[in-house]
């Protein structure tokens, strides 16, 4: 998988330099709009300024021969030389515009712009040469003016088309400067995911790593297991080797009983046969795991396969571009040397896979004659358990019965406290009215006297009959001599 991305990741580096390829042709577009917007401004104000120095020359002709005798001066023909001597002394006083406005861009060193601009101030120098032969074949300085207006309105006429081609160009260029940023933006938006690409294959890396240390750590446990294993089903033999020896002398007595076991040993074969089923059906499972990984294994011989293609495919492409790339090749047959090696020791783990799986079935039919051999002792025990599942039903009977008396007996127990907080309350009332009674005898007989007086008077009044509400509570708590009895005796018997 590491193989397959790192082929994968040319794909960015090939995006990156046609967009670096686009953005150096629009750059280059962008200079040359500049270049020729330059020159068309340089040229539209050398003409109007020449223009504006011929009407003025040509203006004062005009007010001379006004003003001037009947007879007209000999108008003298401006020679070649003064023409190209007002040009040039314009050029060295820096009065053309566009030289103090424009600032020089650093890659236009490709082309001479003086030699431009000379070539244009000649082919200008021409026409006006040619502007004032066609003046003097005129007569009149008025017929002059007027072919000067005319001359000077065309002029205007182009000067402001020039300036709306020149307005259409500035927007071009605003557009392509726009573009520009967006390829910029796009560029540094590819080289993002060009880094994030690589994070994520070495994160990959750490994973493959990690992967690796917990299949080993897995496999030593699963050795350390298997050992614990044969330790214990060799203690386990040495242990029935011992039992058998014990048993051989009572086979003898066993021999009845045999027979009359046939019959459960039967139900047993049927048990150990469906466990057999079981454990076919386990190794139909281990059978499959194997056919999975042999499918693992022929897709990722796919996968090296294709991963070779891609290889040959990237190598072909990349000899072409640069020589970096013959270094990222030899790195992909070094990765491809890796794997190869990994996918050795992977058919050299399954081979010992194999191996133990042998070993385990091994164990399995001892562990068969080991099944048989306890199966004998479970009989013994499933005895046992059905004595004290009886033992346990009949105790569990015992402790119903004994509960349920016991919920009689609180309930007893507790109207009884209810009848003795009853009496209390009785006892109670009953004092009161004796201190009540004692008070007012008391109070009756006045003074204290002599004891001998005392023992002389009247007797003492007979207490009045209760209350009808208390007489009532004392026929609720009457009770008979056979239920008192037993219910203090059922109260002994809780407590």
């Amino acid at each position: 998988m590491r193989v397959i991305r790192e082929g994968s990741s040319f794909s960015p580096l090939i995006n990156l330099r046609e967009h670096f390829q686009l953005t150096f042709s629009k750059h280059q577009r962008d200079l040359q709009l500049r270049r020729v917007l330059i020159s068309i401004a340089d040229i539209t104000v050398t003409r109007a300024e020449v223009m504006e120095e011929i009407i003025g020359v040509c203006g004062l002709e005009a007010r001379g021969l006004v003003e001037g005798s009947s007879s007209p001066p000999d108008v003298e023909t401006p020679s070649q030389e003064d023409l190209t001597g007002l040009v040039s002394g314009e050029e060295e006083r820096g009065e053309t515009p566009g030289r103090e406005d424009s600032n020089p861009d650093p890659l236009d060193g490709e082309m001479d712009p003086n030699a431009e601009k000379t070539k244009d101030h000649n082919a200008f120098g021409k026409e006006v040469l040619l502007l004032m032969q066609a003046l003097h074949t005129l007569a009149t300085p008025e017929e002059k003016l007027a072919a000067l207006c005319k001359k000077y309105a065309d002029l205007l006429e182009e000067s402001r088309s020039m300036q709306k081609q020149v307005k259409v160009l500035q927007k071009k260029q605003n557009q392509v400067l726009k573009e520009k940023i967006h390829l910029q933006s796009e560029h540094s938006k590819a080289v993002l995911a060009r880094s994030k690409l690589e994070s994520l294959c070495r994160e990959l890396q750490r994973h493959n790593k990690t992967l690796k240390e917990e299949n080993a750590q897995r496999f030593r446990e699963y050795e350390e297991r298997r050992k614990e294993a044969t330790l214990h089903f060799q203690m386990t033999l040495n242990e029935i080797e011992v039992q058998m020896e014990q048993h051989n002398s009572h086979n003898s007595k066993l021999r009845q009983e045999n027979m009359e076991l046939a019959e459960k040993l039967q139900k047993l074969i049927e048990q150990y046969e469906l466990r057999e089923e079981h454990i076919d059906k386990v190794f139909k499972h281990k059978e499959l795991q194997q056919q999975l990984l042999d499918a693992k294994l022929q897709r990722t011989a796919e996968l090296m396969r294709e991963v070779e293609e891609k290889q040959q495919r990237e190598r072909e492409f990349l000899l072409k571009n640069a020589t970096e790339s013959r270094h990222k090749c030899e790195l992909m047959k070094e990765q491809e040397h890796q794997l190869k090696q990994q996918l050795t020791l992977y058919m050299d783990k399954f081979e010992e896979f194999q191996t133990t799986l042998a070993k385990s079935n091994e164990v399995f039919t001892t562990f068969r004659q080991e099944m048989e051999k306890m199966t004998k002792k479970i009989k013994k025990l499933e005895k046992e358990t059905t004595l004290w599942r009886t033992k346990w039903e009949t105790n569990n009977q015992t402790l119903l019965q004994m509960a349920e008396e016991k919920t009689v007996r609180d309930k007893n127990y507790k109207a009884l406290q209810g009848k003795l907080e009853r009496l209390e309350k009785l006892c109670r009332a009953l004092q009161r009215e004796r201190n009540d009674l004692n008070q007012k005898l008391h109070d009756l007989q006045g003074p204290a006297k002599d004891p001998e007086e005392e023992g002389t008077g009247p007797p003492d009044p007979q207490p009045q009959g209760l209350n009808p509400e208390m007489e009532r509570e004392v026929e609720g708590l009457e009770l008979q001599p056979e239920e008192a009895g037993t219910t203090t005796s059922r109260q002994l018997i809780g407590d």
